[in-house]
């Protein structure tokens, strides 16, 4: 893969921060946003809630609260999105999709589409039946906005967390930021957010709006899942194969322009049904990337070079980590021996290449 030298002004400062979400969700940047461990513990409290109430009445409320903090956490929608949605008609139960409108008498053209994984599908549509039973199902989101506000705050409060930081609108910025610290496209977070039209032709090989809703649908599997010690994940395209004797060299192109090349043998290719277009999985796990000072690209046998800026240095005794954010949406996870950490002399903020060859990529189909 060829690199360019980048600018190393480029790179640093406020675009790799975790504001860089904020651009679509408006996150200030003072603003503090919750962490993946935080909506956990959030989502958590809000479960254990909603079964500890006996009364009929109480819980049936609980269980719709339950739900409402389960859509906006993992599809990032506006509590008024949520509040609009009628189970019978905005979603799709066998593609695991939930169709958000601006509220309840939008027309279906003014919707949107949001993936979900199937195992939140499959939790939504049993509450949701059991729901129906008690109430209408077109009538389970018909709550006031503001009882919902405060039971928000309340469950926050109970965890510890700041009250502004456990309302609807924090917890949208939180799965923005979830999202982009996934590696998930840039372009892909703004369909799932309905901020903007993304651009998705910003990659030499042009994405259509169906293959980013595939990208958006395994990644979102896959974040359910979590079956992989893998580190580093990139989700795109394949842009071309060169077939040899024995072994084929497979490009990928990701929605958000980075490129992968992988070399894997030619049973492996018809195996995994590879073609150019298929969308692909590309992993590579962080002891197979090596660090390398400088701002000048290395000289260097290995086909993926990627430029970025260290994020976080995790020391310990035996080995260390290094995060290295190569775009606004995607960081490289190495992992080195603390005796090569001396040797290299890398902290946080600074410049470095990180690189790994053809044979490290693992590439998986669905």
């Amino acid at each position: 893969m060829k690199t360019k030298k980048k600018d190393k002004n480029s790179l640093s400062g406020n675009i790799f921060s975790d504001r860089s979400a904020g651009r679509m969700v408006t996150l200030k940047d003072s603003e503090e946003c919750l962490s993946t461990t935080q909506l956990n513990l959030l989502e958590q409290s809000f479960r254990t809630w909603s079964e500890e109430s006996k009364p009929v009445n109480v819980r049936l409320s609980r269980a719709v609260v339950l739900l409402v903090f389960l859509l906006i956490r993992y599809t990032g929608a506006k509590l008024h999105e949520v509040l609009a949605v009628n189970p019978s008609t905005d979603i799709d139960w066998d593609q695991h999709r939930i169709r958000f409108r601006r509220n309840a008498t939008s027309s279906s053209k003014e919707a949107r589409g949001v993936q979900v994984s199937q195992l939140l599908a499959e939790e939504i549509k049993t509450r949701v039946e059991a729901l129906a039973s008690q109430t209408s199902a077109e009538a389970i989101f018909n709550l006031d906005p503001g009882f919902v506000r405060r039971k928000f705050y309340e469950r926050a409060e109970s965890c510890g967390i700041t009250k502004h930081l456990g309302g609807p609108e924090a917890i949208r910025k939180a799965r923005a930021v979830e999202l982009m610290q996934g590696n998930i496209p840039l372009p892909a977070v703004q369909m799932i957010l309905g901020h903007s039209t993304p651009n998705l032709t910003s990659s030499y090989v042009s994405f259509s709006k169906e293959e980013a809703q595939a990208v958006i649908k395994r990644f979102m599997e896959q974040e359910s899942g979590r079956k992989t010690s893998a580190r580093n994940r990139f989700i795109g395209k394949v842009s071309n194969i060169i077939r040899g004797d024995i072994q084929s060299q497979v490009e990928l192109s990701t929605v958000d322009n980075h490129s992968i090349t992988a070399v894997i043998t030619n049973g492996s290719i018809d195996h995994l049904g590879l073609c150019q277009g298929r969308l692909v999985t590309a992993e590579i796990k962080a002891p197979l990337v090596i660090l390398l000072n400088g701002d000048v690209a290395p000289s260097s046998s290995a086909e993926n070079l990627f430029y970025g800026i260290i994020s976080k240095v995790s020391e310990g005794m035996i080995n260390t980590e290094y995060v290295v954010q190569i775009s606004e949406t995607t960081e490289l996870c190495a992992i080195v021996s603390s005796k090569s950490t001396l040797a290299l002399g890398l902290h946080q903020g600074d410049p470095v290449w990180a690189v790994f060859n053809c044979f490290s990529v693992v590439l998986q189909v669905d």
